[in-house]
């Protein structure tokens, strides 16, 4: 068996990735998780290339100020690697990331960078999937039956019995379907995961994949002993990637759950995407609602502060609603503050379906954008069969008749991209298509809302669309406190 390698460094930056970035003594970029700038480390190198390693942290040697104790002492790297530092360096971490992020690409911003957060840092995620983990007691004894995560940097797993991100009844529901299967023997070679999705009010869902065809893995009258309003036992062929349907075995009660975005309910299948962070996702939806007017008085305002910007205008962007501890925010021009007072004024809410200027929203999900801040003309696109059709249910359920649903990848809708519709695009953390970017560079639509979970991606495409377009406001988002994930929108007006 290989021994480990383990090396010594003092780190530098935290970079896009999420890791600390050091330089070993060969001159090689080392790419560590576990561990914070300016911080000395030891740590076990996970893989090796000629130019670089990574590795996880097994000894801090000298501590950075910023370190705390993460709350999943045993676990946290699997899911949330950010636990160790403080919830204000996580903030200005971020923001940095961001910074360097349209830097990397010759994009200026306009103002300074603010990260939205609600403040909460637990509990927030709807979603979850465990893997599972069995050890062999042998063959007098049956295996023994565990959740587990997969180990950051290796293919081992490690048990977990908590998890800080989720709410409660996530976790006891996790433990109940893990009893019944343990008082049956079963083990985690003849599984493959456990999903589980709650909503607002703690209803949760549940979906058992299987590698073997065990339609009585759960019976009914156990599923309906269990903390949820549903579930379904999954066949998934092992040869295909973990959550992939092969064959639905078994249904039990109600298996959609629905939440309110808005004030507007949506249904959505446990399998299917939803935001797991509804609160700052609704945050992201009423500042992007802002923007869908053209006539809007919120945007005539603040395209007359952005002229007096360029005539020498020393107007800052600040947001009361930003997490400002350990930041220096300037203080706030007249139009900024004629603007947050507008923004205060507004309705809460609006009734789905109103009249307003034409959306198309790219890489739609089940509509939750274009559904809540879209006009009364919405087209939604969107490539997965599952999502679109529960999109259609919701067009129906909300009785949104000048709404619809199309099934296809972006980059094979582009005629539905005419110059007349303001665009919303979200995009999977690659990225728009090029195809779509050189769409939106000929038809040239009044306005791009581009919100983004790799703001990398979103910073190269926003340096190509800048050649017919600018920027008119950029805003971030905490989605995924205590990881380094990040949501970064972009408005864009065509010059």
């Amino acid at each position: 068996m290989k021994q480990p390698r383990y090396e010594t460094v003092t780190l530098e930056k935290i970079v896009g990735g999420g890791q600390a970035l050091g330089t070993l003594s060969d001159g090689r970029k080392c790419f560590v998780w576990g561990g914070l700038p300016d911080e000395t480390v030891t740590f076990r190198v996970t893989k090796k290339k000629a130019h670089f390693v990574e590795g996880i942290v097994t000894e801090v040697l000298h501590a950075s100020p910023e370190r705390i104790a993460p709350r999943d002492a045993d676990s946290y790297l699997s899911t949330s690697p950010w636990q160790i530092m403080t919830f204000s360096a996580e903030q200005n971490y971020k923001t940095t990331l961001i910074k360097e992020a349209f830097e990397l690409h010759n994009v200026v911003l306009p103002h300074k960078i603010d990260v939205y957060t609600d403040r909460r840092k637990f509990q927030y995620r709807n979603k979850v999937e465990f893997s599972w983990f069995s050890e062999r007691a042998g063959e007098s004894y049956p295996d023994t039956l565990d959740l587990a995560f997969f180990r950051r940097g290796s293919k081992g797993k490690i048990i977990v019995n908590e998890c800080s991100l989720l709410p409660p009844e996530v976790i006891a529901l996790a433990h109940s379907v893990r009893d019944i299967l343990r008082r049956k023997h079963i083990s985690a070679r003849q599984l493959k995961t456990l999903l589980i999705r709650s909503n607002q009010q703690g209803s949760c869902v549940w979906q058992l994949y299987i590698k073997d065809r065990l339609a009585d893995a759960i019976t009914h009258e156990e599923a309906e002993a269990l903390p949820a309003q549903g579930g379904e036992i999954i066949y998934s062929d092992p040869r295909s990637p973990a959550s992939r349907i092969t064959a639905r075995l078994a249904k039990f009660g109600d298996t959609t759950l629905t939440d309110m975005i808005l004030g507007t309910p949506f249904r959505y299948a446990c399998e299917g995407f939803f935001q797991v962070n509804i609160p700052v996702y609704e945050q992201a939806l009423r500042d992007m609602r802002e923007w869908v007017s053209r006539e809007s008085s919120y945007w005539q305002l603040k395209h007359r502060q952005k002229k007096s910007e360029q005539q020498g205008t020393n107007s800052q962007h600040g947001s009361s609603n930003s997490f400002s501890e350990g930041f220096a925010f300037p203080a706030k021009a007249r139009q900024e503050r004629q603007l947050n007072q507008l923004a205060a004024r507004r309705p809460e809410e609006k009734d789905v379906c109103e009249a307003g200027e034409p959306t198309l929203d790219f890489y739609a999900g089940v509509g939750t954008i274009g559904l809540t801040i879209g006009g009364g003309n919405v087209t939604l696109v969107e490539i997965n069969a599952d999502a679109v059709r529960e999109m259609q249910r919701n067009i129906t359920e909300l009785g949104c008749t000048d709404a619809r649903a199309v099934l296809a990848p972006s980059e094979q809708a582009l005629d539905y991209i005419t110059g007349k519709e303001i665009v919303i695009v979200d995009p999977p953390r690659a990225g728009l298509h090029t195809d779509v970017i050189a769409t939106l560079l000929q038809k040239l639509p009044p306005r791009i809302i581009y919100l983004s979970c790799n703001p990398v991606t979103q910073a190269r495409d926003v340096s190509l669309l800048q050649e017919k377009y600018e920027i008119m406001h950029h805003q971030g988002y905490n989605f995924f406190p205590r990881t380094p994930h990040i949501e970064h929108l972009v408005i864009l007006d065509n010059k």
